[in-house]
């Protein structure tokens, strides 16, 4: 009888044990479990947080990116976030400009006006700097009658938020005339011009490659009148016409205007100065070595 209750009671004890263990290991896999999946959790949250860190950073860059430099001769490194396109029918002037989304872009004002377009003959001889007006969907039109031509047209305008780069648009007015081919241009010896007997000089500094460079332009004595809300305006292009640079004066009391040439080469100048009511454009051809 003795003997037979110690067995039993060493039945129960190792049965007694085996539970304890069992429910040991139960529970130590439930909690690796809990473990792996709050681990999991967390690294998806944290996933989540740099995702979106990383959106928010890139969208931050795409908008710093869009913003005007005020210098529409340094965007030509960015990707123009804007199309435009010229045409000419029946003596009226059509500019469209659309994101890549086909959306009309907001344009902010620039020297009182929402677009200036600057339209020149391929030869770079005729030149005109007009001003469309706006007429809804990102429709601007112009009525002015262009000489049969062949011309390069240069939409200058201050998208908000959106990259942009002026670039060249072929414009054909009429038949029988083809764009230019080589270098016609020759560097004038005299940098002297006088239109409707207003006489205006050109004076630079050293014309380098990626360096300042000051266009300083005497009006002997007779002060402009205001234009566009500056003394004067300047647009300068290489001599096939693809590079386009729109200078604004340094100071609102001086005709002195800087700019950086970014290649050597043959460039035309024109200057914009308005006197007697009268705007007229000077043009002057250099050479930057």
């Amino acid at each position: 009888m003795k003997q037979k209750n110690m067995l039993t009671w060493a039945i129960s004890a190792i049965v007694y044990l085996g539970l304890v263990i069992g429910g040991y290991t139960v529970f130590a896999s439930l909690g690796s479990n809990n473990d792996h999946t709050d681990t999991h959790a967390a690294n998806n949250e944290e996933k989540e947080s740099i995702n979106e860190q990383a959106h928010n950073d890139n969208h931050t860059s795409q908008k710093s990116d869009g913003e005007d430099t005020g210098h529409s001769d340094h965007v030509d490194q960015l990707q123009s976030e804007v199309v435009t396109n010229v045409k000419y029918e029946e003596g009226i002037i059509t500019i469209d400009v659309k994101d890549k989304e086909q959306n009309s872009p907001k344009l902010e004002i620039s020297h009182e006006k929402i677009m200036h377009l600057i339209i020149v003959s391929a030869d770079l001889e005729d030149y005109y700097h007009l001003h469309p007006e706006e007429k809804g969907n990102g429709v601007y039109t112009l009525k002015f009658d262009l000489p049969e031509n062949s011309y390069k047209a240069f939409v200058d305008i201050k998208p908000k938020n959106l990259a942009y780069q002026v670039s060249p648009i072929e414009l054909q007015v009429g038949k029988g005339h083809s764009e230019h081919e080589g270098n016609l241009l020759k560097v004038d010896t005299n940098l002297t011009k006088t239109i409707n007997e207003k006489t205006v000089e050109l004076n630079t500094t050293e014309l380098g490659v990626n360096k300042a460079v000051t266009l300083s332009f005497d009006t002997k004595g007779i002060t402009p009148e205001s234009y566009l809300g500056a003394l004067g305006h300047v647009v300068i292009l290489d001599d096939k016409g693809d590079k386009f640079v729109h200078v604004h004066p340094t100071s609102e009391e001086k005709t002195v205007f800087e700019t950086i040439f970014d290649k050597p080469g043959i460039y035309k100048v024109w200057g914009e100065f308005k006197f007697d009511g009268k705007v007229n454009s000077y043009p002057f051809v250099i050479e930057v070595k």
